[in-house]
């Protein structure tokens, strides 16, 4: 029973893919990140050169699976609590584990890893995984239409991309290659109304059959009208349209605004993620 760490990411998707794959609701963001890197290289999360970890069970087989794109945080996939106790460990022994000052963990593994991390650490921020048990349609529906954005939205994408992120803290600025890349395959929809965008949302391309909607973006001035609502139902149906069987998202605990909007629209609690950053 061990961790294993690399920067190579051909020897993790080798060694811990099928595991990885094997859980694709509770693994949804490593999937995700892991697509991306193979599609657009190892810069595609920025400059700093991501690194990979998976842990073997007793009997050989790979039972969990992490990953890390610097600046953003260690990202720890479901893990088993034997593989939560062991990273516990490696957070303080091993070198590629040196220089993480937060993690992003389901809240049980989070928890149990700040205690035996050895820093003084706090919960910065908390979400819940949803999954789409049936679709409902916005009740009222909002005043406007869903359409595909296309390459002339970009400049408008790249402004509330960056909008999304100083609001939410995310690290970064907006990436126009993340931005084409979701173009190419129809995976950002504009909500309009009297002829002008007014809200977007985005679905990443279906992974085992799994696709996740998200960012979910309205301008403040134009929040509160429904709009959100609106552009989150279409983008759910075109993930749908794209394969997936299973839909997902994500939503901050401390909007209870969107959280019940996605309620509303059918969404259905699976579990909580949350962020623990070293002081």
């Amino acid at each position: 029973m061990t961790w294993t760490f690399t920067r190579d990411l051909a020897v993790f998707r080798a060694a811990a893919g099928p595991a990885v794959a094997a859980e694709p609701v509770a693994n949804t963001i490593l999937l995700t990140v892991l697509d991306a890197l193979g599609r657009r290289g190892p810069d595609a999360y920025g400059s700093a050169e991501p690194f990979f970890g998976w842990w073997t069970a007793a009997g050989g087989g790979v039972a969990g699976a992490l990953l890390c794109t610097p600046p953003y945080p260690l990202l720890i996939g479901a893990l088993p609590g034997q593989a939560v106790r062991e990273l516990g460990a490696a957070l303080t022994a091993e070198p590629l584990l040196a220089g993480v000052e937060v993690l992003n963990a389901r809240r049980r593994d989070a928890q149990a890893l700040a205690a035996v991390w050895g820093r003084q650490s706090e919960v910065t921020e908390e979400n819940r995984l949803y999954r789409l048990a049936g679709l409902l349609a916005p009740d009222p529906v909002p005043p406007g239409r869903a359409r595909t954005a296309t390459a002339a939205d970009l400049p408008l994408l790249l402004d509330w991309a960056g909008a999304f992120k100083r609001e939410t803290g995310e690290p970064g600025g907006p990436s126009e290659a993340f931005l084409r890349d979701r173009l190419s395959y129809g995976g950002v929809l504009l909500w309009e109304h009297a002829g002008a965008p007014v809200s977007m949302a985005g679905f990443f391309r279906p992974i085992g059959s799994v696709s996740r909607v998200g960012p979910v973006y309205t301008p403040p001035q134009l929040r509160g009208r429904g709009y959100a609502a609106g552009v989150t139902h279409a983008a759910s149906e075109a993930a749908y349209a794209a394969g997936a069987s299973e839909v997902l998202l994500f939503t901050d605990l401390a909007n209870p605004t969107s959280n019940g909007i996605y309620q509303r629209l059918g969404y259905t609690p699976v579990e909580d993620r949350v962020e623990v950053a070293a002081l």
